[in-house]
C-alpha cells in the first residue's frame, strides 16, 4: 500500500473511531445530539455562504477598482503627453529669443569683469 493509501486509511479509521466515541460519551440522547448535530450543520452552512457572499464582493471590488485605477492611469498619460507638447510648442518659437538674452547676458558679464579689473 502506498504512503498516500495507508495516510487516508488513517484519517477515515481515525474519524470513524472519535465519531463512535463521541457519540458513546455524550451526556445527550441520540435525538438531542443529531437536533445539536444538524443545528450547528446549518449554522456552519449559513457562515461557508456569508464567506463566499463577502468573498465574490471583495472580488468584484477588487476588479472594479483595478479597472478604474488602469483608465485614470491612461488618461493621466494622455494629459501628461498633451501637456508636455504644449509647453514644447509654447517653448520652442521662443527658444532663439532665450538664446540671445543669454548671450547678452554672458557677454554683459564679462565686461563688467574687464571693468572691476580695471578699476
Amino acid at each position: 500500500m502506498s504512503k498516500t493509501k495507508s495516510f487516508l486509511l488513517g484519517i477515515a479509521v481515525g474519524g470513524v473511531v472519535s465519531a463512535t466515541t463521541t457519540l458513546f460519551t455524550a451526556p445527550l440522547s441520540g435525538k438531542d445530539m443529531r437536533l445539536r448535530a444538524k443545528q450547528q450543520g446549518s449554522e456552519w452552512m449559513e457562515l461557508l455562504e456569508s464567506v463566499k457572499r463577502d468573498g465574490l464582493k471583495l472580488k468584484n471590488q477588487i476588479t472594479q477598482t483595478s479597472k478604474e485605477g488602469a483608465a485614470m492611469i491612461k488618461e493621466l498619460t494622455q494629459e501628461i503627453k498633451t501637456s508636455i507638447s504644449e509647453w514644447k510648442d509654447s517653448v520652442e518659437p521662443h527658444q532663439e529669443k532665450i538664446q540671445e538674452y543669454l548671450e547678452q547676458i554672458e557677454t554683459s558679464l564679462k565686461e563688467l569683469e574687464e571693468k572691476v579689473k580695471k578699476d
